[in-house]
């Protein structure tokens, strides 16, 4: 079997670090998180930090890490989450639980298992390791969803309305700073529907925060 290539270019070069050729590490470690806002963006979406644009190495890692199976992709996208919560709730002392939004069963079957799961223990590790009192909680389940890269804005809204149901409650309340989680931002209506759900539980996100946030094209 030949070993895989770069997550982030293909290339087959010597010295990969987690997936990743030391010219994609590069471009992923030039990345600072940052505010980004959907616009329009929906009702209940609370402010959000994402490390960067949908494109380049950071599309094509989440691409591989998603949809070709690379599992391993986990940890180093792991650490680059942690950044961005890090920006997110700031030097603030306190606790944080970091909540995420989770896969419909249909895709998690097919990506064996949740992927932000997968990226969420390697990053309450990573903010452990660095001092923070970090919380994980799964407090919410995904109902079945049509595939939202065949929705328009005002069908992925539709959708994101329906698309949670909370678990049963926990033993334990959410603690500190509740930090909703994804992986990509597009027109903000999934994480606002999943905001709204949290929220109707006690569970009030104070920011989001994801890896990437795509960008409109505009059409000459």
């Amino acid at each position: 079997m030949l070993p895989a290539g770069c997550a982030g270019c293909a290339a087959r070069a010597p010295g990969l670090r987690r997936g990743f050729c030391p010219r994609c590490v590069d471009e992923l470690e030039s990345l600072r998180p940052g505010p980004t806002r959907p616009d329009p963006a929906p009702p209940g979406l609370p402010p959000c930090v994402a490390l960067g644009p949908y494109a380049g190495a950071l599309r094509e890692g989440l691409l591989a890490y998603k949809e070709r199976g690379r599992h391993g992709l986990a940890r180093p996208l792991g650490a680059l989450l942690a950044e961005v919560v890090a920006v997110a709730v700031g030097r603030q002392p306190g606790p944080v639980t970091l909540v995420w939004v989770p896969d419909t069963a249909r895709a998690a079957r097919a990506r064996y298992g949740d992927h932000l799961e997968r990226m969420v223990r390697p990053a309450a590790a990573r903010l452990r390791a660095a001092g923070w009192q970090v919380h994980v909680r799964r407090p919410l389940r995904a109902s079945p969803r049509p595939d939202s890269v065949a929705l328009d804005s005002a069908g992925r809204a539709a959708a994101a309305e329906s698309a949670f149901r909370l678990r049963r409650p926990a033993s334990e309340e959410p603690a500190g700073t509740v930090v909703l989680l994804d992986d990509i931002v597009t027109t903000g209506a999934t994480l606002a529907a999943a905001s709204r759900k949290l929220r109707g539980a006690g569970m009030t996100p104070k920011v989001a925060a994801v890896l990437a946030a795509t960008q409109k094209r505009r059409l000459w």
